[in-house]
């Protein structure tokens, strides 16, 4: 019975297009995806100016790999089909905002966890060695982006209180007029790509690693900012003692917990190892 059952969903599944077939086996993690605690805060309305810097940082390498690798095979038929970087590509916009927040060092400033390093690592990897396999990531990370990308920006703007759409390009595709005709466009494209049946099998399991991916990138932004925080927590009551038995040593405070907190958060970044849709 358990053998006719697994037979009867191999077939169900050999019947459906691409699209179809992905969004099949990533149900379980695109739903693991939602509930880390980083999208909750997302979904909550309580997203915090630290964690969304944390994220942008990420996603800067992230798609900083994505993208770099997609333009390197643009003409693979594996990848030709979708790419579409004057619609989609989010590397310009992600640089704008980290100016934005950071600065114009801004290079000189961001840190991503182990899990970021990761992921992008896979994304060059596949890049060289099987770039059809790109499209896994591809659809995963843009159609998510581009399904959420304007609910998100107005819950981030909300809470992080911020005054215009400054700081949060990353959310806009002025090159996409409808999301949902050009995603319907997208998966028509990706569902034409010809694969044999053993690279659809790897786009499929590939698929399941993107959203592993970005699942360990949320849980290690977290722990690295929960770590941040209670760092800070700490340096703060240190330095009201402080100021009670020196008076005249507050006004070196601030800069000095900024100091202690930079270098708090690069080695949490060294030792632990750094989604949408």
């Amino acid at each position: 019975m358990e053998t006719e059952k697994k037979t009867q969903a191999t077939a169900e599944l050999t019947d459906m297009d691409l699209s179809e077939q992905i969004k099949k086996v990533t149900k379980d993690s695109h739903v693991r995806a939602e509930k880390t605690e980083l999208m909750m805060s997302f979904q909550r309305g309580q997203v915090t100016l630290s964690q969304y810097k944390l994220l942008l940082s990420s996603l800067y390498e992230i798609y900083q790999a994505l993208e770099e690798e997609m333009d390197r095979n643009s003409n693979h038929p594996g990848v030709a089909p979708i790419y579409f970087p004057a619609e989609l590509a989010r590397l310009e916009s992600i640089e704008k905002d980290l100016e934005f927040f950071y600065g114009q060092d801004w290079r000189e400033k961001i840190v991503v966890p182990a899990a970021t390093k990761r992921y992008s690592h896979r994304l060059r990897q596949i890049g060289r060695e099987n770039p059809e396999l790109l499209l896994a990531h591809a659809y995963t990370r843009y159609l998510g982006d581009l399904s959420g990308g304007q609910v998100l920006g107005r819950i981030a703007q909300k809470s992080m209180g911020l005054k215009s759409n400054e700081g949060l390009s990353f959310f806009a595709f002025p090159g996409v007029s409808s999301p949902n005709l050009f995603k319907q466009l997208y998966r028509s494209r990706m569902n034409s790509v010809e694969l044999t049946e053993e690279q659809r099998n790897a786009v499929l399991e590939e698929a399941v690693r993107s959203f592993e991916f970005n699942i360990q990138v949320f849980d290690d932004l977290q722990k690295m900012l929960s770590v941040t925080e209670n760092q800070l927590q700490s340096s703060s009551t240190h330095s009201k003692s402080v100021t009670l038995q020196i008076p005249g040593a507050a006004t070196n405070m601030s800069s000095l917990l900024r100091m202690v907190l930079g270098l708090f958060v690069a080695l949490a970044t060294v030792s632990m190892g750094i989604y949408v849709f």
